[in-house]
């Protein structure tokens, strides 16, 4: 290694304080040096390129070309060793904002009570919870980390699966008792059935039959942009809805919520992904909040699976 090589940066720092300043004196007030101290950088710089950088007189100091061009350089040098060190320093302690777009339910009763831990573990990132069943578009940058329900699209966002969930029609013994049970799904007709309000991929409730899937559609006087609405509604004896079983598990153990049709639950189970804007520039807060869900609540993978996914599509 060439003498001297490992003062390079530091050379670099104190002639663009020079070139800043516009005089020696100025740059060596600024850096707390003596002016002998930072011309002897100056000079050290131009005896090693074999060229002069600068022409001082007693009055002033102006850069030559090379010496612009020598500015141009470390300015861009300095500037890529701050961020290397600030991403490598990114990694060791993730700072910052991440913004977490989840379904209503799933991210009061399954992403929020993790958040103590995380926050612990973390401490200098702010988490940022965006909960609303509307689907946000993580490319657009309205979220960082968005959990989505189902089957994912190609896309150029990267999932990680978090897990599974299923759905059920329910309704409270209440409701049962004023109204009659239906037996078959075609009798939900004669009844108040509680959906969600914004549009999906296959509108109605689907059930099989005979080996047979369909989609029913279905009808009452109230919707909801979100599960806990439906579940509350159902609660009180309004109607039947179907949502998620992680909206009701203790309502069901409770007896407050029924099971219907069970026979004709096609157990359409669903993934649950966390989807992101993945790759080489993924910050630090991204990806230690995205293994962090993945840790608490994914199993670890057989030797057949894989963590991650890159989809193209992903409605997110």
């Amino acid at each position: 290694m060439e003498l001297g090589r490992t003062d390079r940066t530091g050379d670099m720092a104190i002639f663009l304080a020079v070139a800043c300043a516009g005089s020696l004196s100025g740059a060596a007030r600024e850096l707390g040096l003596t002016p002998s101290a930072v011309s002897r950088v100056v000079s050290r710089i131009e005896k090693r390129l074999r060229v002069q950088l600068m022409v001082r007189t007693t009055r002033s100091l102006r850069l030559t070309r090379e010496g612009e061009d020598y500015a141009l350089a470390a300015r861009r040098i300095l500037a890529d060793l701050d961020h290397t060190e600030s991403a490598i320093a990114d990694r060791a302690r993730p700072t910052g904002r991440v913004r977490v777009s989840s379904a209503m339910a799933h991210g009061r009763m399954v992403i929020v009570p993790l958040l103590q831990e995380f926050s612990r573990r973390y401490p200098d990132i702010l988490v940022d919870m965006q909960l609303s069943d509307e689907i946000s578009d993580v490319l657009a940058g309205q979220a960082d980390v968005a959990i989505r329900f189902g089957a994912l699209a190609d896309s150029p966002l990267t999932a990680r699966r978090l897990g599974a969930t299923g759905r059920m029609v329910v309704a409270s013994p209440e409701y049962l008792e004023r109204e009659g049970t239906p037996q078959t799904p075609t009798e939900l007709v004669h009844h108040n059935c509680l959906d969600f309000s914004f549009r999906r991929i296959e509108p109605g409730w689907p059930f099989r039959q005979n080996n047979e899937y369909a989609m029913l559609p279905v009808s009452g006087n109230i919707q909801a942009n979100n599960g806990e609405t439906l579940v509350q509604l159902a609660l009180q004896g309004v109607g039947i809805t179907r949502v998620g079983l992680f909206h009701i598990q203790q309502e069901l153990a409770k007896g407050e919520l029924v099971p219907l049709l069970e026979a004709f639950n096609p157990r359409d189970f669903e993934d649950i992904h966390a989807v992101f804007v993945g790759g080489a520039n993924m910050p630090a807060r991204v990806r230690v909040f995205v293994d962090f869900l993945v840790e608490k609540l994914c199993p670890p993978p057989s030797k057949t699976e894989t963590g991650s996914r890159t989809h193209r599509g992903v409605h997110a």
